[in-house]
């Protein structure tokens, strides 16, 4: 396996290094690293540790239902209550925000509760109530105690290989008194389920309504992070990003100017738009911009 995993990483290495548009993915395999590419209903010929899954290039994500009932799955949404809060929805200019919002799926809760923590570390220090007459032990419960409060999302997932799943808290949201837990699983082999947890900060109550979000999932492709060199630089010596860097910031200061004194086409256009249109500032657009996401819905196979 870990022979099978540094294989895997060096291909993807590789990849990204050298780009599609240089080498097919196939190419790079054959020629410098000798594996044969195959399908996945192939991975179990004879010699699975030579074999790279093209797979890889375009990650799939099984979520298998435990029992009837589980929560529902739905592609992350990039409303947020308190952005559209913001005077003239401000907040939904920030393309960043509203793309990390969708930039996953969302697994709903299926019935409304409250729960509770006296502060204490046992695990009859934390009491839920559910909102409807439907019993939640199944869904939500105490299971650590220490003021965690543990949901069960219902599937045993699995992704392909070199890929995690990103489980955590929908992004960009809070709750006054209660933190969701970040965790990265190796769903691309594990046999089994995980809980999504949350814990209070301080004794408390927390409320959790009928689809609302317990937990967010998104694709992480932990077998390529361990290779990544992060690289200390100066400005000057790029000189055309600097160029490019200081003109973004004249430009970004002057409009603030005009609007603070209120140019009347600044006041019109309200915010500069060249990142939500993916725009250099010479006009010229980007290979790859995304001013909204859809992710798909999870279909019934």
């Amino acid at each position: 396996m870990a022979d099978t995993m540094r294989n895997q990483k060096g291909v993807m290495s590789e990849v990204c290094r050298r780009g599609a548009s240089e080498l097919t993915f196939v190419e790079i395999v054959q020629q410098n690293h000798g594996f044969r590419v195959s399908r996945r209903d192939e991975m179990s010929g004879p010699d699975p540790a030579m074999t790279v899954s093209a797979d890889y290039l375009k990650p799939k994500l099984l979520c298998y239902e435990l029992h009837d009932g589980s929560p529902s799955i739905v592609p992350a949404r990039p409303e947020r209550q308190w952005m559209g809060k913001t005077p003239e929805h401000f907040a939904y200019r920030c393309i960043p925000l509203a793309i990390a919002n969708s930039s996953g799926w969302e697994i709903l809760c299926p019935d409304g509760f409250t729960a509770e923590w006296n502060g204490g570390d046992s695990l009859n220090d934390i009491t839920v109530e559910s909102h409807s007459e439907r019993s939640l032990s199944h869904f939500v419960a105490s299971h650590f105690g220490s003021g965690v409060l543990t949901f069960h999302p219902g599937y045993l997932f699995r992704t392909s290989p070199g890929w995690a799943l990103w489980v955590r808290g929908a992004p960009n949201t809070a709750k006054s008194n209660c933190a969701p837990l970040d965790g990265l699983v190796e769903t691309d082999w594990l046999p089994f389920t995980f809980t999504m947890n949350w814990r209070f900060s301080k004794p408390g109550k927390v409320q959790f309504e009928r689809g609302e979000p317990f937990c967010f999932i998104t694709l992480f492709p932990h077998a390529l992070i361990d290779d990544v060199q992060p690289e200390i630089l100066r400005l000057d010596d790029n000189p055309d990003l600097k160029t490019d860097f200081e003109n973004w910031a004249e430009s970004r200061n002057n409009f603030n100017k005009r609007l603070s004194e209120r140019d009347p086409e600044a006041v019109a256009a309200k915010w500069q738009k060249t990142y939500a249109h993916g725009k250099q500032f010479d006009g010229s657009k980007v290979d790859l911009h995304l001013a909204k996401r859809r992710l798909k819905q999870p279909k019934k196979v």
